[in-house]
C-alpha cells in the first residue's frame, strides 16, 4: 500500500504548513486586517479597500474560509465575512508553540 507523504509528518506540522500557505499572500493579510478592523464585512466593502478585482478577492476569501480563519454567510446577493475568533485563537496557539520551540532551541546553537 503506498504511503502518502503527508502521513510522514505530525498533524500539527501539516496544519502549520496549511496556515503558512494561506498567509503567504499579502492580500490575505490585508483582508484579515480589514475584517478585524470592521468586525464584520461585506465582500463589496473589502473590494473597496483591497486593490484587486472582486473575483480575486473572492478567491482569497475562499482560501481563508477553507482553513477556518474566517466565517462567511451568503445573504442574497451579498456575502458577509467575519473573523472566527475561536479558530484564530487555536491557530495562534499552534503557531506560537511552534515559534517558541524553534526560538528556544536556536538560543543554544552556535550556528
Amino acid at each position: 500500500m503506498p504511503v502518502i507523504k503527508t502521513d510522514l509528518f505530525k498533524k500539527a506540522d501539516i496544519r502549520i504548513a496549511e496556515i503558512a500557505r494561506v498567509l503567504a499572500h499579502p492580500a490575505r493579510i490585508a483582508i484579515l486586517r480589514e475584517l478585524v478592523r470592521r468586525n464584520e464585512c461585506v465582500c463589496g466593502q473589502i473590494v473597496d479597500v483591497i486593490p484587486l478585482a472582486q473575483s480575486t478577492v473572492s478567491q482569497h476569501l475562499k482560501e481563508l474560509k477553507k482553513i477556518g480563519m474566517i466565517r462567511g454567510e451568503i445573504d442574497g446577493p451579498r456575502s458577509c465575512y467575519c473573523i472566527d475568533g475561536k479558530k484564530m485563537s487555536e491557530l495562534a496557539a499552534l503557531l506560537g508553540d511552534f515559534l517558541q520551540t524553534v526560538s528556544s532551541d536556536c538560543q543554544d546553537k552556535k550556528c
